[in-house]
């Protein structure tokens, strides 16, 4: 004599909620309405802000700023910082999470680098060095991820050198490889400077005037109606219940 199937699940395993939902999820549809707010673009204030740090950090590698002047930069990347972070922020409101992790991952290193250069406590130079060699393989992750919006990936694969050779310098204390970052910073607050003033005038102008190099599912995001925009909406985050 077989035993009964327990009363707290369907046939499968699942649910009987989860066996239900699929049955309603019709009727559900015609009744959900999910309440999106427009906001303005973050990119343009957030790479703007990559490029005020990264040429005055480049200033104080190259001996531009002297080094006992390295409290008057902390004094201004922490507002950098203050701005990448609101950046980031509305960066995650508008459901783009690549150029969020971006945004707050920048904000990250401008208050390590406030940190350091205001306090410069025993070691600071030789920590610094690691966790700029730890984040630039973190950005090199985050550059494969971002290879259909290619100017952000410009931005990134330029960031990746920059901040494993500032971290090389600062470890072994070399000269030339300090030089050397500060002319890769510059490189980046060039790369920054254009990407930002690329952003900032499609948004006011609500049409691409400059090449940011959109593919696949970026380029249909802003060539693309309504439709694809809403399409799959009921599973991003924000939306469904767990991430």
């Amino acid at each position: 004599m077989g035993q009964p199937e327990p009363t707290g699940r369907a046939k499968g395993g699942d649910p009987p909620a989860v066996a239900e939902a699929g049955k309603h999820e019709e009727d559900l549809r015609s009744i959900t309405r999910i309440v999106l707010r427009p906001i303005g673009s973050p990119l343009p204030l957030g790479f703007f802000t990559v490029a005020i740090d990264s040429v005055l950090v480049s200033c104080l590698q190259w001996g531009i700023i002297p080094a006992s002047h390295d409290r008057s930069v902390a004094m201004v990347v922490f507002p950098a910082f203050i701005m990448q972070v609101i950046a980031g922020i509305f960066a995650l409101v508008a459901r783009d999470s690549i150029a969020a992790t971006l945004m707050l991952s920048f904000a990250t290193t401008w208050l390590v680098d406030t940190l350091i250069f205001w306090a410069n406590p025993p070691g600071g130079h030789e920590t610094i060095g690691i966790f700029f060699i730890v984040f630039s393989a973190f950005l090199a992750l985050i550059f494969i991820s971002a290879l259909e919006k290619r100017a952000l990936a410009l931005v990134v694969g330029t960031a990746v050198p920059r901040f494993l050779v500032s971290g090389l310098a600062e470890v072994t204390a070399s000269k030339p490889l300090a030089q050397a970052a500060a002319v890769l910073g510059l490189l980046l607050t060039a790369v920054a400077l254009y990407t930002a003033f690329a952003f900032l005038w499609e948004d006011s102008r609500s049409q691409q005037l400059l090449p940011v190099g959109r593919l696949g599912p970026a380029r249909a995001a802003v060539k693309g109606g309504l439709a694809t925009e809403l399409w799959g909406i009921e599973r991003q985050p924000g939306v469904r219940r767990t991430l």
